[in-house]
């Protein structure tokens, strides 16, 4: 049945598209699933946040390999792009990532905040009340996620945010 569909999108791809907008692929198309880890079965491109103050991270996924350097900021958002035994590769926000020991990473999700300050927000809209400020860098516990907009709770305030000004949310 897949194969099928495969079949009829990459014909339908060839021989029927005129423009680039009418271009989708199989995975968006819902012909194949997205792709998943074969250790966990779960979305390779995940977010995650980091459960140790310290994690080493290394060139590749053992502890043979050098550690290029260390992370040290305790439940900073990681998003997991690769697999192997027990070894996640990870990025953070600023695409800089290598391999760590999947016990160093948790599933529970934080964000970090990438404006000079964000206010969080009684209800998602712009005009709601302003319960806090948070500045640059800070962690915040992610709730909900609506289009543009994600609950947060970060030093015991909780409210709504843009999306735009966040990172660890996708």
């Amino acid at each position: 049945m897949v194969l099928a569909r495969l079949l009829s999108f990459l014909v339908a791809f060839t021989f029927g598209t005129s423009s680039l907008a009418q271009i989708t692929s199989p995975i968006s198309a819902g012909l194949l699933p997205p792709e998943v880890g074969r250790v966990t079965n779960l979305p390779v491109s995940r977010y995650v946040s980091l459960k140790a103050k310290k994690a080493n991270v290394r060139r590749g996924p053992g502890l043979s390999y050098r550690i290029d350097w260390v992370f040290q900021r305790r439940n900073m958002p990681l998003q997991i792009t690769a697999e192997y035994g027990h070894w996640r590769r990870v990025v953070d926000r600023d695409g800089e990532g290598g391999w760590v020991h999947y016990v160093l990473l948790s599933g529970a999700r934080t964000v970090i905040v990438n404006e000079d300050s964000l206010s969080l927000r009684a209800k998602p809209s712009g005009t709601a009340p302003v319960r806090a400020e948070l500045e640059h860098n800070v962690i915040a516990w992610l709730g909900d996620c609506q289009t543009t907009w994600c609950k947060l709770t970060a030093g015991g305030y909780t409210g709504w945010a843009h999306k735009a000004a966040i990172w660890g949310d996708g």
